[in-house]
């Protein structure tokens, strides 16, 4: 069984970010009822959960980063010593690829944290406000 692409995996892994909307909107209360719901303690549960994905997130893509990136090192090595392979120079390419698809997924990653931490900023501001980040 073949595993399956990076970038599907992150998918997958993006999904708490993509429904963060709809997680904030079914559990932070309105005004009105705001005391029906620990939102302090909702906010809370809700900002850790999407910072543990955030962090396991990132570590994989710099995990997947430092792989390619030692495969890449590698298949420089062989295409230096015997450079008319033909089929060590188009794997090489193709992990290279690989490698600028995944440091490119930083930059996604970036993008999507930054996102859903400004919807849960808006939110949860007068409920809970997150530690500072160091």
């Amino acid at each position: 069984m073949q595993s399956p692409h990076p970038t599907e995996v992150l998918k997958v892994m993006r999904t708490i970010d993509d429904r963060i909307v709809h997680a904030l909107n079914t559990t932070v209360p309105t005004v009105s009822f705001s005391g029906k719901v620990d939102a302090t303690q909702t906010c809370k549960q809700l900002y850790e959960s999407m910072m543990e994905a955030h962090l396991s997130r990132d570590k994989a893509i710099k995990a997947c980063i430092a792989q390619t990136s030692e495969v890449v090192g590698q298949l420089r090595e062989q295409r230096a010593k015997d450079n008319e392979n033909m089929a060590l120079i188009k794997q090489l390419r193709k992990e290279q690829t690989k490698l600028k698809l995944m440091q490119s997924e930083l930059n996604v990653e970036e993008v999507v944290n930054d996102r859903s931490l400004k919807v849960f900023n808006e939110r949860c501001r007068i409920h809970y406000t997150p530690p500072k980040v160091k």
